[in-house]
């Protein structure tokens, strides 16, 4: 691992010393022992950023997923409430076709029952 002369160039700036060689077109570089795990210390991070890198898709196919599974639900909500809203047309036209009579009836009933228990409190204090 330590003796990978052409890596990507990920070292520390600190393991480094550059010296000009006899010529202009020589660089020499000597590597600091003391920072020489910062290879294996990429080598780690590379890794944890591959693991990384596959939760995060692992996320982005889950997020499509529900995306779609709730675009499926809006469909069918909308289809739903499309269907609510004839049904209750095709209700109203049959009242107002039957004239229905359905609030007086509600209302004599209402005064029946009153008088019931009208009659029934007048006769039990006697």
């Amino acid at each position: 691992m330590a003796n990978r002369p052409y890596d990507s160039g990920l070292r520390s700036r600190e393991a480094l010393m550059a010296r000009s060689g006899p010529s202009s077109d020589e660089v020499q570089v000597q590597i600091d022992p003391m920072h020489a795990d910062l290879d294996e210390q990429i080598y780690g991070l590379r890794g944890q950023l591959r693991k990384l890198k596959g939760v995060a898709l692992e996320i982005e196919s889950e997020a499509k997923y529900q995306n779609d599974f709730i675009s499926q639900l809006q469909a069918t909500l909308v289809k739903a409430q499309a269907g609510v809203k004839n049904n209750m047309r095709r209700i109203n036209k049959k009242i107002i076709q039957n004239g229905s009579n359905h609030l007086v009836h509600v209302v004599l009933f209402a005064l029946f029952c009153f008088f019931v228990v009208y009659l029934i409190s007048k006769f039990s204090k006697r």
